[in-house]
């Protein structure tokens, strides 16, 4: 049977994540997921994409906050009780109000990033809905890049890793494709097919493939660039539709919004 192998969240977008063994779920997802996003002084979203050092960024979760830090640059601690005001930031195609995390966490990420960097965090006035085609009433999203969740089974990974292999490449990790859910399917993209179902007490629908894109290829270790996974994607799971597009792993939208997830639950598929 389907079950959960792992469950990660990654507090700021883009940046380093943590594995849980459990996650509580509310209306926009894991609880603690992509809740603060790095941004232009002008408001325009930061990722991988254009900043891969944005990988060596920890992030640690407290009663009090939110902790940034890296080995050798120190740390900078975002109090959650403190406001900044508000600000108006660009995540994609939609423009939203998010809360200003004050100048040293600006000063910090700056430093770091080489590029003047501020913080932000969603607020009592966030609101970014679900892209409308895929979208029921209800459905919300944090700084994700579209969707809540996103899921990927042990088995799809080593079915690209075994091709990879093949062609003289060396395998990569699961933390390249930065999933919230892991999952031992028993079979390589049987999560394509599946439109919907439920994991403890929550259930799911299928969003559709996730796009991937360079961020893939960047180490999440060591913030270097390499040409795996998508030389190798690229050769077997093009999207017929969207050949441009090279899709590995399915977003999720969460119907049940509120629920715990635990790793060792079963995955069992709905009507």
């Amino acid at each position: 049977m389907p079950h959960v192998t792992g469950l990660f969240v990654y507090p700021v977008k883009s940046c380093r994540g943590h594995s849980l063994a459990s996650a509580e779920v509310d209306a926009w997802g894991f609880v603690g997921d992509r809740r603060y996003m790095v941004v232009s002084p002008d408001g325009q979203f930061f990722t991988q994409r254009t900043l891969p050092r944005m990988a060596l960024i920890d992030t640690e979760l407290t009663a009090n906050g939110l902790t940034l830090g890296s080995p050798n640059h120190g740390e900078v601690h975002i109090a959650a009780s403190e406001n900044y005001g508000t600000k108006q930031v660009t995540v994609w195609k939609n423009t939203v109000f998010a809360e200003e995390c004050g100048d040293d966490a600006a000063e910090w990420l700056t430093r770091f990033l080489g590029t003047p960097a501020r913080l932000v965090r969603m607020g009592p006035n966030f609101d970014r809905p679900v892209k409308p085609s895929k979208a029921k009433l209800g459905d919300i999203v944090t700084f994700a890049d579209a969707f809540p969740f996103l899921i990927l089974s042990e088995e799809s990974l080593a079915d690209l890793n075994d091709r990879i292999v093949a062609s003289g490449g060396e395998p990569v990790p699961m933390d390249r494709f930065r999933p919230n859910l892991v999952i031992r399917a028993g079979a390589p993209f049987i999560e394509d097919t599946w439109s919907r179902f439920r994991i403890g007490d929550v259930v799911f629908r299928n969003g559709g493939p996730c796009a991937r894109c360079i961020v893939t290829t960047t180490d999440q270790q060591t913030g270097e660039r390499g040409k795996e996974p998508l030389k190798t994607l690229a050769m077997y799971r093009r999207d017929p539709a969207e050949p441009t597009d090279v899709n590995f792993g399915i977003n999720l939208i969460h119907e049940t919004k509120r629920g715990t997830i635990r790793v060792g639950d079963a995955l069992m598929l709905e009507s």
